[in-house]
């Protein structure tokens, strides 16, 4: 098995310490002492279930005993799958307390995604509930897993396991428990949305990762007093960490489960729990913005929405602050580290119009130009970031390593982005073929390589086009071979191949070729400025 590192140079790992960034904190150790200073207090909300930090600690305890009765040992890795609902939280804090290592999916992923990180991160177990809100059946996914991954020795099922392990037979097992991790440790492995193939795998330690959301919660008022929403997936980085239910239980908070993000959902559980603050992606922002219009529910305690995970034009952001009866606070950061905030009492002009400033002041951000020199302060450029909680190479992945990675250890992000004079940055766009469609990072290549696996296409480019909603949303432009296919039909097809439906692309162009650069390769610019000029054509004739 390939061991799990993220390790920065002595020095820095010692500047950070010292700063008191890294205070040798773990997961484990802090869910304990929360249980104790606040045993009563209710943690986790889902559906009519309210499990008192107390509660989540035993859960936890016995799941992770659980874990080590089944045969599983403290360093082997476990993807979960879990959307959100309170076994999110004793399966994973159970992790931890056993020494394992959660390797983080969403719902949406398919069979393609989950045998990927089971065999990229060397999973020993797979977890995953009985059925998804959309009535998706893991377990059906589980049996083509078994079958594509022969190092897969356990499938643990929350609900009816069928043929499988069921979560809720581990609690009542006995297995001596270990130690609390190395703060140093691999806590555990986040997903990466790549831009070529599919997702690398991210490992985040205790000590870097909680020092992100203990200082996330600083700078978003986050105490004992505040009620956290998570509407988004539990497991994305986002509603995880920028503060998130993280951040949330951290401070001795309350986290309230969403279902789903709709405000038909939400903001009942607003109501009803007095929620104070939660995140959303732009598109899921404007919905909450137009709901709240024609809300029978009162939503008035909401005092803080964080909007990131993709760009929010300024006037989106407008929409969101004039409908909405809180405070926006942009986010912009990456599941890799660095995070930037707009703060509470900014003016509303940064607000509306930039993406933030870093959490750290130890967060060193560069903005470079193609030759990889800083550019003229408030020009454009590549944003490359280094600091606390920013990683240093992604797991078992040197290819991807070399090109994200400087020698001297700055994260080649992939954004472009410019800084204004007090320091924010605003986010002009993405370098790469990276389509950032609602907050989910999508590799064009990926959707191309499946695309070229259909019998009568030849050839297939993919790229991001604009969305007033999305943000950006899929094209992909189509040579045709034999019987053409009509594009209903090929989208259709890609979702029989096992992938998340985001990943379907929004609009397919049937083409007889593409534009090439002098190189030879497919210029995707012009691709993007094809569709433009046949979209103003439409609008013309209509």
């Amino acid at each position: 098995m390939i061991p799990l590192r993220q390790e920065w140079p002595p020095e820095f790992a010692a500047r950070y310490r010292a700063a008191g960034y890294w205070r040798g904190e773990t997961f484990p150790a802090f869910l304990r002492q929360r249980a104790a200073e606040r045993p009563g207090a209710v943690a986790v909300v889902g559906g009519d279930r309210r499990w008192t930090y107390a509660e989540l600690h035993e859960r936890a305890e016995r799941a992770a005993a659980g874990f080590l009765a089944l045969g599983l040992r403290p360093g082997d890795r476990v993807v979960v799958q879990l959307g959100n609902i309170p076994e999110f939280f004793s399966a994973v804090f159970g992790l931890f307390r056993a020494g394992l290592v959660p390797v983080y999916a969403l719902p949406a992923h398919r069979l393609t995604e989950i045998a990927h990180f089971v065999a990229k991160s060397e999973a020993a177990a797979y977890l995953a509930a009985e059925r998804g809100t959309d009535g998706f059946d893991y377990r059906t996914l589980a049996r083509g897993l078994r079958a594509a991954s022969p190092g897969l020795r356990h499938v643990i099922i929350v609900g009816d396991a069928a043929e499988f392990t069921g979560f809720d037979a581990l609690d009542g097992c006995r297995a001596a428990l270990p130690g609390d991790p190395d703060p140093a440790s691999v806590a555990f492995l986040q997903i990466s949305g790549g831009t070529t193939g599919l997702s690398k795998l991210i490992p985040r330690t205790h000590d870097d990762y909680i020092y992100s959301f203990r200082a996330s919660n600083e700078i978003c008022g986050v105490t004992g007093d505040s009620v956290f929403l998570c509407a988004l997936p539990a497991a994305h980085n986002f509603p995880m960490s920028s503060p998130g239910h993280m951040g949330a239980l951290y401070a001795g908070a309350r986290v309230v489960l969403s279902p789903v993000p709709s405000p038909d959902a939400a903001f009942p559980l607003i109501e009803r729990e007095r929620v104070t603050i939660s995140g959303l992606v732009p598109p899921l922002a404007l919905l909450w913005a137009q709901a709240a219009a024609t809300a029978k529910h009162d939503i008035s305690s909401l005092k803080v929405l964080l909007v990131g995970g993709a760009k929010l034009t300024p006037e989106a952001a407008r929409r969101v602050v004039a409908a909405l009866p809180c405070t926006l606070q942009q986010v912009f950061g990456m599941a890799e580290g660095l995070v930037n905030y707009t703060r509470l009492n900014d003016p509303e002009e940064v607000i509306l119009e930039t993406q933030g400033r870093p959490i750290s002041p130890d967060d060193e951000v560069l903005i470079v130009d193609d030759m990889g020199e800083p550019v003229p302060e408030g020009e454009p450029g590549y944003l490359l970031a280094r600091g606390p909680y920013t990683i240093r190479g992604y797991h078992n992945d040197e290819a991807a390593n070399a090109r994200s990675f400087t020698p001297d250890g700055f994260y080649r992000t992939g954004d472009i982005v410019r800084r204004t004079p007090g320091g924010n940055l605003v986010v002009q766009g993405r370098a790469g073929d990276h389509i950032n469609r609602a907050g989910e990072k999508i590799s064009a290549e990926e959707v191309e390589d499946h695309l070229l696996a259909h019998p009568n296409v030849f050839d297939a480019a993919v790229v991001s086009i604009p969305d007033e909603f999305l943000g950006e949303r899929i094209c992909a432009f189509v040579i045709p071979q034999g019987d053409r296919p009509r594009a209903v039909a090929l989208k259709a097809w890609m979702r029989t191949r096992g992938i998340a439906d985001f990943k379907v692309p929004d609009q397919v162009v049937l083409v007889d070729g593409f534009e090439t650069t002098a190189a030879g390769k497919i210029s995707r610019k012009e691709l993007r400025a094809r569709l433009r000029a046949r979209l103003l054509a439409e609008e013309g004739a209509g």
